[in-house]
């Protein structure tokens, strides 16, 4: 941990979350992932030894909790009540960098099992059919592959191979699309109406899909920030057009 030096409460708190993941980590706190195995997936570039390092560093800061439920049962981790504050801190957070950093998406961040593994736990589960759903994605693009999401009431898995039931829906994406879908730079029906994203499958799954989702909870920030730079360039583009005419 780098200390600045400065008896200050930003420089403080910045010793404790501005090293690099430590966000990312409470982030995923935040949305409920409470076990080491769900937080290593759900952040794929980080080691396993600096998660850990990581986890006790904010356990020490009084940031995380840690316990087992019981003996021989993983860990589990959850936010203290000075972590869960935090909230505030990440949606300013992403309101900031959705208006003022997020751009087209690069190469590198398309990562097609971290995308599935955030829908995994933004399901309404309470809104899915009493039988099981299985949806097939076959993403295109920069990333090439087929993966599978199981939905169920009581547990929804990402699968990696074949999960050997029968396929109720079949997403086909460019796998840059569907990212613009999760985080809100477009609507699902604007992506199918241009044919990057593709709904085949059994009536109710078709209609239900976009209805399962929560979507990203970074997506109504990301819809603010583009509604305000419509909003500027119409207003710069008025203004254009009278000083022309004068």
């Amino acid at each position: 941990m780098y200390l600045y030096g400065q008896y200050c409460p930003v420089a403080r708190a910045s010793e404790i979350l501005a090293d690099r993941w430590t966000l990312l980590i409470v982030r995923e706190l935040l949305a409920g992932v409470d076990h080491f195995n769900a937080l290593d997936r759900g952040l794929p570039g980080i080691s396993r030894a600096l998660l850990v390092e990581r986890l006790r560093r904010l356990e020490r800061m009084g940031v995380v909790a840690r316990r087992a439920s019981s003996p021989g049962r993983a860990v589990e981790y959850s936010l203290t009540p000075a972590g869960r504050q935090l909230q505030v801190i990440i949606d300013a957070l992403g309101g900031w960098g959705a208006r003022w950093a997020f751009g087209d998406p690069r190469p590198s961040e398309l990562d097609p099992v971290v995308l599935l593994w955030w829908m995994r736990r933004r399901v309404h589960q309470e809104r899915l059919p009493a039988r099981r759903v299985v949806i097939q994605f076959d993403f295109h693009g920069g990333h090439t592959g087929r993966y599978w999401l199981v939905l169920e009431r009581t547990d929804v898995s990402v699968c990696l191979q074949h999960p050997r039931f029968e396929i109720d829906l079949r997403v086909t994406a460019d796998i840059d699309a569907f990212y613009r879908v999760w985080l809100g730079r477009t609507s699902l029906g604007e992506a199918r109406r241009r044919g990057v994203v593709r709904l085949e499958g059994t009536p109710t799954a078709v209609r239900g899909f976009a209805d399962w989702f929560a979507w990203s909870p970074m997506a109504p920030a990301v819809r603010a920030a583009l509604a305000r730079r419509s909003t500027a360039r119409g207003k710069d583009s008025r203004h254009g057009a009278l000083s022309a005419a004068s």
